[in-house]
């Protein structure tokens, strides 16, 4: 659903990329954002919390940022997030491009 609303929105999404760790759930390449699409182990399960702090570690490493988003959250809220998400992905793709041209 989230990934569908994305793109609605203008912003390329790939589902299950693989970045030499571990899969994404959704990845947007040109902000560099990577979503976890969480369900409750992810804030319930000592192992998961841990493995996914090192997951996001590595993601940083490439340059990526992990949000974290609860499938409760995407139920409820769907639009804002993808609204949201939309616009800081524009925001940070444009700080991107900037970096990059100095």
């Amino acid at each position: 659903m989230l990934k569908s609303a994305l793109e609605e929105r203008g912003v390329k999404v790939y589902v299950e990329l693989n970045d030499g760790y571990k899969s994404v759930d959704l990845a947007l390449p040109r902000p560099k954002i990577n979503v976890e699409v969480d369900g409750i182990q992810h804030l319930t399960n000592p192992e998961q919390i841990l493995k996914d702090l090192n997951r996001g570690y590595y993601s940083s490493k490439l340059g990526y940022a992990t949000m974290h988003i609860p499938n409760e959250m995407i139920r409820s809220h769907l639009f804002k997030i993808a609204d949201a998400l939309a616009e800081a992905s524009k925001q940070r793709e444009e700080k991107i491009k900037i970096h990059l041209t100095k």
